[in-house]
């Protein structure tokens, strides 16, 4: 492309050079203002992590691609609504949540998604609402459930010798 410019005279260049800058400007400002109203945070229970990209929108929340309704088993559906119907409708309308999850098993992937909505959540009223309505959400998912904001350290503490698991020894004879 840079050899096709070459053979252009020095007034086009100019011209070019003149009405790019502009466009590229606006186009820079459209990016940032789509791009600005949103935030990223994770949600991790055991080895399962899911990171949940909250922004400004109608209230869509979406799973790898999926709509939340296809949430299986249904059972731990309802631990994956538990932070949007603590909420109501009027606080999570306003935003679109996106999800991706990875790892560990059903149960610790739905631990990990109800983490994440709630983490997102507030840290986009915090970033681009105000602190008081942050404070006003945190406090209501805390009292609710203290693992939708906080996570869960216990591992799976790794096998040792002398014994088939972490802890257990294998029997000890005398004779």
């Amino acid at each position: 492309f840079g050899s096709r410019l070459a053979c252009l005279s020095p007034g086009i260049l100019a011209l070019l050079a003149h009405t790019a800058a502009p466009l590229a400007e606006t186009m820079a400002e459209n990016e940032a203002a789509t791009k600005g109203e949103r935030v990223q945070c994770f949600g991790r229970k055991k080895t399962a992590v899911a990171v949940a990209l909250v922004r400004t929108g109608s209230g869509q929340v979406r799973i790898n691609g999926c709509p939340i309704t296809t949430v299986k088993p249904d059972i731990l559906r309802v631990k994956v609504y538990e932070p949007l119907l603590l909420l109501g409708k009027e606080r999570y309308s306003k935003v679109d949540i996106r999800l991706r999850v990875k790892g560990g098993g059903y149960t610790t992937q739905v631990y990990a998604m109800r983490q994440a909505i709630a983490k997102g959540i507030v840290a986009y009223y915090q970033k681009f609402i105000d602190e008081a309505s942050k404070k006003e959400i945190k406090d209501i998912l805390m009292a609710y459930d203290r693992s939708l904001i906080v996570a869960d350290p216990r591992r799976c503490e790794p096998k040792k010798f002398g014994g088939r698991s972490a802890r257990a020894r294998f029997q000890k004879s005398y004779r």
